[in-house]
């Protein structure tokens, strides 16, 4: 029996539900729910703190009413060895919209945050990849329910195999 396979998947996730994601030995890239191989997540709330270091990152909490999401933007692109294969103006693009990000990302606002599952420390965080700030309170509330859904008939399912 295989869990379903969501490993390039932004899952919904509360943050009692992302704190608990186990590393998976000799794997860097993915953690493990229930069985189940994640790479990256999507979750809804507010902006409990901000530790803005220009140029270098941006590290905020989202807290989701479950508890926080630590989150990570990072704001080097340009000096990055990492992106030093990409094009310029592809580099520059990327650190625009980072250094948008950084700028909507304030104490208080309602955001939604996607990105990778990363571990920095032995601690668990997301490497932002985009934020959207909600406008419609509702949001949050309809993110619980689609996690609570997803949950039960998506990631908590295990594939059986089928007889011959």
């Amino acid at each position: 029996m295989d869990a379903p396979q969501l490993l390039n998947t932004h899952v919904k996730l509360l943050a009692f539900d992302f704190l608990t994601l186990k590393p998976i030995p000799h794997d860097s890239t993915s953690f493990s729910r229930k069985g189940t191989r994640l790479s990256r997540a999507e979750t809804v709330g507010v902006v409990v703190s901000r530790d803005f270091k220009p140029n270098r990152f941006l590290k905020f909490d989202i807290d989701d009413s479950t508890g926080c999401i630590p989150c990570v933007l990072w704001l080097n692109q340009e000096s990055s060895r990492h992106f030093s294969r990409r094009s310029p103006s592809h580099v520059r693009l990327i650190s625009q919209m980072a250094a948008d990000f950084a700028s909507q990302v304030q104490i208080g606002v309602l955001a939604r945050v996607r990105g990778r599952i990363t571990s920095f420390r032995g601690n668990l965080q997301i490497t932002v990849s985009d934020v959207v700030i909600e406008r419609d309170p509702n949001s949050q509330i309809l993110h619980w329910l689609d996690c609570l859904r997803l949950a039960r008939n998506c990631y908590d399912k295990v594939a059986v195999p089928r007889k011959a």
